[in-house]
């Protein structure tokens, strides 16, 4: 049995929106997973996705944001931000983390403590 999903997800305020350049990124790192990726499109809209690409495990934090998409900077595979899934011819997908922005404060749904 898999006792991570059981785990109910916590909401954790990570910033400001605008400590997120537009068309840029922010790393995170909670303790115990991978680095999370947390995107701000030009529209201001905040993804966020583990910082992996499903290629070859670039980061996508220092990828190129446009649209709703980021583009690895390793191998130019483009990922969607909205649910993780490589764009096509490519196939893959990276995990999405659960965010929303409130009063302008971006939270994550993180695992919560035992």
């Amino acid at each position: 049995m898999n006792t991570s999903s059981l785990q109910q997800s916590v909401w954790v305020s990570i910033c400001g929106i605008d400590d997120i350049p537009r068309l840029g990124s922010r790393v995170v790192h909670h303790q115990g997973h991978a680095p999370i990726a947390v995107f701000r499109a030009s529209d201001d809209h905040v993804f966020a996705l583990v910082d992996r690409c499903p290629h070859q495990g670039g980061p996508l934090s220092a990828g190129l944001v446009h649209g709703h998409a980021v583009t690895c900077p390793l191998h130019s595979w483009t990922v969607c931000l909205e649910d993780g899934q490589a764009q096509a011819p490519d196939v893959g997908c990276v995990r999405k983390v659960d965010v929303k922005v409130e009063a302008g404060r971006v939270f994550l749904g993180l695992p919560g403590g035992s």
